[in-house]
């Protein structure tokens, strides 16, 4: 285990509030742990060593909720973190998804059998060497497997002590609701950006249910920061892109909780600053 140094005066991610996942509470900004496994999110990263580094580092910022997958790497993400980080410092709040196979480095395909979900829990349980998980969102529905079927088997896995809270990834209004008829939905996970806002319905359901809404791609895969008017509003405010990016993602809605990735120190420390960058009211209409 890499020791973990705290120090309550470095911590900037933790400008940006709280939410609660459930009856968890977490800084409202926080890590994903996606890119800290390979390129192309396959096999292991060049540097186990570093990546262990940057996930301490992580938590040092202030990031207190790490979002994670089984099929990142597949498996290197959620095995990192428990090397970098078990026993896991108090106030840290992990999140997984499973639903996802990865039989090919291009490929990502749904998997919501029941007989999955159950060794996919299972495997996150031993990879990230806990007794039960904090948050366990369902990665995508899966067209061929009755939304109700794979919905009600991590009920169960819930009920049998296995997972705290419940989340749903990549779905519809529709989806969503249908889910919240079966469980207790404490998150949604959902591409969003400033590049990409086509799920501002699923985002207004959120705010009405008490969701938290977690964006993936929060920074459009490097698209929203080559924006003009991005580059603009960094310019005017002394920020980076990427900074001004985040930080409309955390002024448009209370539910938001960004979850930002990097395999690099550096762009995680600009990334965690975000928290600290208040967007005038012009510069929020203007984007």
């Amino acid at each position: 285990m890499v020791c973990v140094i705290m120090n309550e005066k470095m911590k900037p991610a933790a400008a940006a509030g709280t939410i609660k996942l459930g009856d968890l509470t977490v800084n409202r900004h926080g890590f994903g742990a996606m890119r800290v496994a390979g390129p192309d999110i396959w096999g292991d990263p060049k540097d186990r060593a570093a990546m262990r580094r940057l996930l301490v580092r992580a938590f040092e910022l202030g990031h207190t909720f790490f979002d994670t997958a089984d099929s990142y790497g597949p498996d290197v993400s959620e095995i990192l973190i428990a090397e970098a980080l078990h026993p896991y410092p108090k106030g840290l709040v992990i999140g997984t998804k499973g639903g996802l196979v990865r039989p090919t480095r291009h490929r990502w395909d749904e998997d919501g059998r029941p007989e999955h979900l159950r060794q996919a829990v299972d495997g996150s349980l031993k990879k990230l060497r806990i007794e039960r998980i904090d948050l366990y969102q369902f990665h995508a529905p899966d067209p061929r497997v009755p939304y109700a079927d794979s919905l009600g088997t991590l009920v169960e896995l819930q009920r049998a002590g296995k997972i705290r809270h419940l989340g749903v990834s990549n779905v519809t209004v529709k989806q969503l609701e249908a889910a919240r008829r079966i469980a207790t939905i404490v998150s949604v996970q959902n591409q969003y950006n400033l590049e990409h806002r086509k799920d501002d319905d699923v985002l207004a359901a959120c705010e009405k249910h008490g969701i938290a809404f977690l964006p993936w791609y929060p920074l459009g895969a490097g698209s929203a920061l080559r924006s003009a008017k991005v580059k603009r509003v960094a310019a005017r405010l002394g920020a980076t892109p990427s900074q001004v990016a985040l930080a409309w993602l955390l002024a448009r809605s209370p539910a938001v909780l960004p979850i930002p990735g990097t395999g690099s120190i550096a762009h995680l420390e600009e990334n965690a600053a975000a928290a600290e960058l208040k967007l005038p009211p012009e510069d929020f209409a203007a984007l």
